[in-house]
């Protein structure tokens, strides 16, 4: 049985998750998007065909997605320092979250906007659609539901990378798992942790397939 007190943990630790994911999650779509935009229309024969910027951002983003985020955590604490002061503690968590999301967002967005139909895009370009135009008003609102379903796996992984970067002084549920289940022999507290991820997971899985469905009826 669980004191008042641990409850109060865990209902703060579940609050801290949500926040470093969702603040993550928005910092990593506002810069993986247009990324993920640049990487499709750059390719050869699209709208802003660039084959040289093409092969760079795509090696970059390779490179990043080839970090393990433990590692990335590590290797970019300076730059946490300098972005929010401290690289100990829930803020500090979301910097490593955002960089290691973007690459991973930016490919997600890729596919989806590959899945558009080429005839869509010719037929915009043969009405006089300049590139903004058909980036904004035919390729995303044609991978829409695509999109919204990347953004929900992102969200999902970093609900797994938050876990991890609170063993590590991250704050949220894997920090609350390490510190009062693993180093307390707590098993009951790791397990409940445990399930309180698994139902984050479903919970925005759920949600995301919700609004992809009712996205692809309209």
């Amino acid at each position: 049985m669980f004191n008042p007190m641990i409850w109060r943990l865990i209902w703060q630790a579940t609050g801290e998750t949500l926040y470093m994911v969702g603040v993550a999650v928005v910092l990593a779509e506002l810069v993986g998007l247009p990324l993920g935009i640049i990487l499709v229309t750059t390719e050869r024969g699209h709208i802003l065909e660039s084959p040289a910027l093409n092969r760079v951002l795509a090696t970059v983003i390779n490179i990043g997605r080839s970090v393990p985020f433990i590692i990335l955590m590590v290797a970019i604490i300076p730059f946490t320092r300098k972005v929010v002061g401290t690289s100990i503690g829930t803020t500090a968590a979301m910097v490593p979250l955002t960089v290691a999301a973007i690459p991973f967002v930016a490919r997600l967005v890729e596919t989806a906007l590959k899945e558009v139909d080429g005839g869509v895009v010719e037929a915009a370009l043969a009405i006089g659609a300049s590139p903004f135009q058909i980036i904004w008003k035919v390729l995303i609102p044609e991978a829409l539901p695509s999109l919204v379903l990347g953004l929900t796996i992102t969200a999902v992984n970093l609900i797994g990378y938050s876990a991890m970067a609170g063993a590590v002084g991250g704050g949220g549920l894997g920090d609350l798992a390490v510190r009062y289940g693993y180093q307390r022999f707590r098993t009951d507290i790791m397990l409940l942790t445990v399930i309180i991820l698994i139902v984050l997971v479903q919970a925005m899985q759920m949600l995301g397939d919700w609004a992809a469905n009712r996205m692809s009826k309209k």
